[in-house]
C-alpha cells in the first residue's frame, strides 16, 4: 500500500465537517481512500462523495476544487495523499 500527494486542503467549514481540496497531482473518484496529514491532523478515510460548485460529481481531475465531508478536522494546507493499494 503506498500512498501519493494529490493535493491539499484550501478551505475547512467546521459547522459541516466539509474540507475543500485543491487537486494538484491526481485525480480523484468516489470509493478512492485519502490520508490527510498536517500539524495537527493525521486521518484516513474513504471517499463516499464529493461536490465541485454544489452538484455532485463522481471523478474530479487535477485543477479542480471539490468538496469532501471529512470525518476529522482539517485544517488549511493539510497534505492530501490518495492511497493506492
Amino acid at each position: 500500500m503506498t500512498e501519493k500527494i494529490i493535493g491539499k486542503i484550501t478551505h475547512y467549514f467546521g459547522k459541516i465537517s466539509v474540507g475543500i481540496i485543491e487537486l494538484t497531482d491526481d485525480s480523484l473518484s468516489v470509493g478512492d481512500t485519502i490520508h490527510v496529514k498536517g500539524h495537527t491532523s493525521d486521518f484516513t478515510q474513504k471517499v463516499d462523495s464529493m461536490q465541485i460548485e454544489h452538484q455532485n460529481v463522481p471523478k474530479a481531475e487535477i485543477g479542480q476544487s471539490i468538496g469532501i465531508k471529512v470525518i476529522a478536522h482539517a485544517h488549511e494546507h493539510d497534505v492530501v495523499y490518495k492511497i493506492i493499494e
